[in-house]
């Protein structure tokens, strides 16, 4: 590669035109590569002179030339060892808006200071790709301080300089060198001046001596207004991430028997990853639980416990599908179990020949219960023999429905003789659909015992 050495005349207020945003890229933009950070902010200096005013951008809107905002800026981006600054990195960082950083960025690739390598945009799972840049020293600032440079393109490196330009070189040198320090406030957080006069010694002459009455019209007037007034606080204040899980802890202690003498606190640490995915205390009630039901009185060390059982659920249940999944199938369980302590799972199989006796003992037992409880025979007959549109449910009276949803809620064979005598609607108007449906899920849980009776 040959010489290609380039010397120009320095010029005294060269201006710093923007560039155009197909121009912001490392493959179209005329300038060279920074070699370290601290030749970069040299540049950034140049272009940012408030007296000089070189770069003028050319929206309408933002802040209206370059300031110590994007001092700022710049100067993190040469702390980097890869120009990659995030946008969230630089709010967090400097604390600003990210509107803000995205104008003072935006007048940096149109200063022609940075150029894109790679721009970034959304990738999968919704997250955000921050973009890739080069620090870049504009042709304009080569132009203005006579700077000869060799080889090509953007990889040209400078090899001197008008001796007429040295000067202005080493003081923006001496500038990059110093720490830009965010810019003290000019005026005062209430607004309003000192509440004491700056005044007073060792005369004799009262320092208020010379300050107007007010005027009589406002005295004792009563409708006097605080300078500051307090806002109302509306609503309830959001809980942050610890107060959440304080909260499930809480109500884990609350609700659930065997953790009732464990240490919030201690279970707020325990369910942290639950609480921070947003679980409910039934979920992690049921997550604990799925192994295998836990007695109070045998859990000498509860929070312990816990731990041992909600180890990698959240990675496990981590969509809130899998979580209502995990929970139904907890609350079935326990719904069996139940009904196992109440007596309702027979044998695990029934004799063939036997079904019909079974089936017809059944009916018997439930109609000499429907006696016992004084039901009407005419009704209770016709709801379990006649077919569907033969039975008027609207002739009971309000105490015969009720007991017909007592003797329901207990019997789920009695639900299963309404529905094959009545039909699902009249059934369901006369039980709701909850004891109906309650009833299905015990029936089909015991399908093995009652699968001969239908």
């Amino acid at each position: 590669m040959g010489d290609s050495r380039q010397k120009s005349a320095p010029k005294q207020g060269t201006q710093c035109p923007p560039i155009a945003t197909a121009c912001q890229w490392l493959s179209t933009t005329t300038g060279r590569i920074a070699s370290d950070g601290h030749t970069w902010m040299t540049a950034v200096h140049w272009a940012a002179d408030p007296e000089e005013k070189r770069y003028i951008p050319t929206s309408t809107h933002g802040p209206r030339g370059m300031n110590a905002t994007t001092l700022l800026i710049a100067q993190e981006c040469a702390n980097l060892k890869e120009c990659r600054p995030g946008i969230e990195y630089l709010v967090r960082k400097l604390r600003i808006s990210e509107r803000t950083v995205e104008y003072h960025l935006g007048m940096l690739r149109e200063a022609g200071l940075l150029v894109y390598r790679t721009k970034g945009g959304r990738v999968a799972q919704g997250r955000d790709e921050a973009s890739v840049y080069e620090r870049v020293v504009p042709l304009a600032f080569d132009e203005e301080h006579g700077i000869r440079t060799i080889g090509e393109g953007v990889h040209r490196r400078p090899v001197g300089a008008a001796d007429t330009a040295r000067k202005a070189l080493g003081n923006l040198a001496r500038k990059a060198a110093r720490k830009v320090r965010r810019p003290r406030r000019r005026t005062p957080v209430s607004g309003q001046g000192r509440c004491t006069l700056m005044e007073g010694g060792s005369t004799g002459t009262s320092s208020a001596g010379g300050s107007i009455p007010p005027s009589e019209t406002k005295l004792a007037s009563g409708h006097s207004s605080h300078p500051t007034p307090k806002k109302a606080h509306r609503g309830p204040q959001k809980l942050n991430k610890v107060g959440r899980r304080h909260q499930l802890a809480r109500q884990l202690i609350d609700n659930v028997p065997w953790l009732s003498r464990a240490s919030a606190p201690r279970i707020a640490w325990i369910a942290r990853h639950c609480a921070d995915a947003g679980w409910q205390w039934q979920e992690v009630q049921a997550a604990a639980e799925e192994a295998g039901p836990i007695d109070g009185m045998d859990s000498r060390r509860p929070s312990g416990l816990l731990a041992y059982r909600l180890k990698g659920v959240h990675e496990l249940y981590a969509s809130t599908k899998a979580r209502h999944l995990m929970l139904t199938a907890w609350e079935d369980s326990r719904l069996r179990e139940r009904i196992r302590h109440q007596g309702w799972d027979g044998p695990a199989a029934v004799i063939p020949g036997q079904a019909t006796d079974t089936a017809a003992a059944a009916m018997d037992d439930i109609r000499a219960a429907r006696q016992t409880q004084a039901v009407s025979a005419a009704d209770l007959a016709g709801a379990t023999e006649h077919p569907q549109g033969d039975t008027n449910i609207e002739a009971l009276t309000r105490a015969e429905v009720l007991e017909h949803r007592a003797f329901a809620a207990q019997d789920p064979t009695y639900v299963r003789n309404l529905l094959n005598g009545l039909g699902d609607r009249d059934t369901r108007r006369l039980l709701t659909n909850k004891l109906v449906d309650q009833a299905l899920v015990l029936l089909r849980l015991n399908t093995t015992e009652l699968s001969p009776a239908f």
